[in-house]
């Protein structure tokens, strides 16, 4: 997607597997094509970093690393599960929720991919990989309100019976993408070129099918 501050002014998005390079530059090419802009305009890359499909994550960093040496611009890393605790945040369902976050992404059998945030999105538990019991954060959920989202939370949901654990399916989508990328560009919040690799959590992970990137 192309955007100019927090508006989209194009976005061309794909939901088919297996298609991610030869996906990602024609797409490129088109969004360019339909705007008045050329990439040499641009002021910064961003890229969501992960967890999520390693296949995905990979031609993603690849080709946002790309751009951004080929042009001599600074690259933005967005984590996926920071995204979709924004996304839940900005949620007006829970616009006077005063718990915490916890995004969930399936990685199959009962493992997710999870982190937990305040609603400054502050990490209060950092990402990690966990597999699934009745009792998963129990100690956070004695002190907070906790609101699950994302297609992992269904899991939990099944086995955790909380009172103070709360549950939806919320995903992110290209406005909280370009409201996490443009609050890190305006804190000039680079990432290294050299240095910036996926977040993979774990050494594999492919995603369900119709989840985003």
């Amino acid at each position: 997607m192309l955007s100019n501050g927090e508006n989209c002014i194009i976005s061309i998005t794909n939901n088919e597997q297996k298609t991610h390079a030869s996906f990602v530059q024609p797409a490129i090419l088109e969004i360019f094509s339909k705007s008045i802009f050329s990439l040499a305009d641009i002021d910064a890359v961003s890229v969501v970093a992960g967890p999520g499909s390693y296949t995905g994550l990979r031609v993603g960093m690849a080709s946002a690393k790309g751009i951004c040496y080929a042009l001599n611009k600074p690259l933005i890393l967005l984590d996926t599960l920071a995204l979709m605790a924004l996304a839940a945040i900005n949620a007006p369902a829970y616009k006077n929720f005063q718990g915490l976050y916890c995004p969930m992404i399936d990685a199959r059998r009962m493992e997710v991919f999870t982190a937990i945030f305040n609603r400054q999105l502050e990490p209060i538990l950092e990402p990690r990989a966990l597999v699934l019991q009745a009792d998963s954060l129990e100690n956070s959920l004695l002190k907070n309100s906790i609101l699950f989202v994302g297609d992992g939370a269904e899991k939990f949901k099944k086995i955790n019976t909380n009172p103070n654990a709360f549950f939806d399916g919320l995903l992110y989508d290209e406005n909280t993408i370009i409201q996490l990328a443009f609050r890190a560009f305006s804190k000039n919040n680079f990432a290294s070129l050299a240095y910036s690799e996926p977040l993979y959590v774990k050494e594999f992970y492919s995603m369900s099918p119709g989840q985003k990137h």
